[in-house]
């Protein structure tokens, strides 16, 4: 059976997007994974589906209803996980995008105005996961951003599954800097040790550059090396 997703939004007609092309379009046409995108006007109330309502105690904006929510929810509820995309949930990470993506697929949950009324997400007991410090108009963007990273760990989508094994956050670092032909550009040159056809001098510039990058950029992700190695050492299990 192929990866599962389904999307519950207000604006159907966003999916696939993107995700109708590249890697993952391939991989949608040729069945690797599926996609259904659920209008949750079709769960609304009266001649208009109205889906939302006003804040109880006051406030700007509208907040979707717990029963529309609920009611699609039930639709596609089947086992598996239920994510409603949200900026206050915790940041979604490269290992819950495998973790994700080793299941059976997912059901995504898009807010829109003021988000979604708690007692659903409780009830449901929905993963709320953010893809970044920073607030968006609705979920689909980011719902498309998480299927995206899921799509591309699934078996055969990738051409070379060694790709996602070096690449950012794969073993807790950042990406080590790539080149190409020509070698010699604007006056800028590839690094030596790239051209010598030594694969370990290779490998060690690769790890020393991922950690520069890493040390430079992302101290947080740094320091959790930091913890990690001291960890190991400390642990019986990793003395000899």
């Amino acid at each position: 059976m192929s990866w599962q997703a389904s999307v519950l939004t207000l604006f159907p007609e966003m999916f696939p997007g993107p995700l109708g092309h590249s890697l993952a379009g391939r991989a949608l046409a040729a069945g690797r994974w599926s996609l259904v995108a659920r209008d949750l006007r079709s769960y609304g109330h009266g001649v208009h589906r109205q889906v939302d309502d006003a804040p109880f105690g006051g406030g700007a904006g509208m907040v979707l209803r717990a029963d529309v929510a609920d009611a699609a929810i039930e639709a596609e509820a089947d086992g598996r996980p239920l994510v409603y995309l949200s900026a206050r949930g915790r940041p979604l990470t490269q290992a819950r995008v495998a973790e994700l993506a080793a299941g059976p697929g997912v059901v995504l949950l898009c807010g829109r105005y003021e988000g979604v009324d708690q007692r659903v997400i409780e009830a449901r007991a929905a993963e709320e996961i953010s893809i970044g410090d920073f607030v968006l108009a609705g979920g689909e963007v980011a719902a498309l951003a998480l299927l995206d990273g899921c799509v591309r760990l699934l078996p055969g989508v990738m051409g070379a599954q060694a790709s996602g094994q070096e690449e950012s956050f794969a073993t807790g670092l950042l990406e080590y800097p790539h080149y190409t032909r020509p070698a010699r550009w604007q006056g800028r040159d590839v690094p030596e040790v790239l051209l010598s056809g030594d694969h370990g001098a290779i490998a060690r510039w690769r790890r020393a550059e991922a950690e520069r990058v890493t040390r430079e950029r992302r101290p947080d992700l740094w320091k959790a090396q930091g913890a990690l190695a001291g960890a190991a050492v400390a642990s019986p299990a990793a003395r000899p």
